[in-house]
């Protein structure tokens, strides 16, 4: 099998109330209160190394998908806050047991007319062999963490 077939991309825009630098403030700068905002899904985001914001910096996530609790260790490798973007790319945990390589873009845009944004989700990935399904069901996870951060972020506003 080629590599090619190995490597893919999905993305999803999600769109939400509140404002595009509300949103890229949780990811970017306070992912550790995520799974305030849905603890069904998100247990946990603790600093690993670095400090929150910042390119390098290394995070610890606990989270149940499909149904099982998960853990993901990221490197932060870009924040802009110009383009309300932050990128992290996974280094260790389960998502590394399928995938050679796993990096997860979030970028937050006003809408283009009317209130609110949009969240656009980027995975892009290299599976380890043909066997391995794209990752479908983490895109909707994702989709459906935002919604659940927007509820939060909204409701408090």
């Amino acid at each position: 099998m080629t590599s090619s077939a190995l490597t893919g991309k999905l993305e999803a825009d999600v769109e939400i109330k509140a404002s595009p630098e509300q949103f890229h403030e949780m990811f970017a700068h306070k992912p550790h209160h995520v799974h305030h905002t849905c603890y069904d899904k998100i247990q946990g985001c603790d600093l690993h190394e670095g400090e929150w914001g910042k390119v390098g910096t290394i995070v610890h996530w606990s989270y149940v998908h499909d149904g099982k609790a998960k853990k993901a260790k990221e490197v932060v490798e870009a924040v802009d806050p110009d383009k309300n973007l932050v990128t992290f790319r996974v280094i260790e945990g389960d998502l590394m047991e399928e995938y050679k390589s796993f990096v997860i873009t979030i970028q937050v845009s006003p809408k283009s007319e009317g209130s609110g944004s949009v969240v656009h989700w980027t995975l892009e990935y290299e599976k380890l062999h043909g066997g391995i399904a794209h990752p479908e069901t983490l895109l909707q996870f994702v989709q459906d963490v935002s919604k659940d951060i927007d509820g939060h972020l909204t409701q408090a506003s």
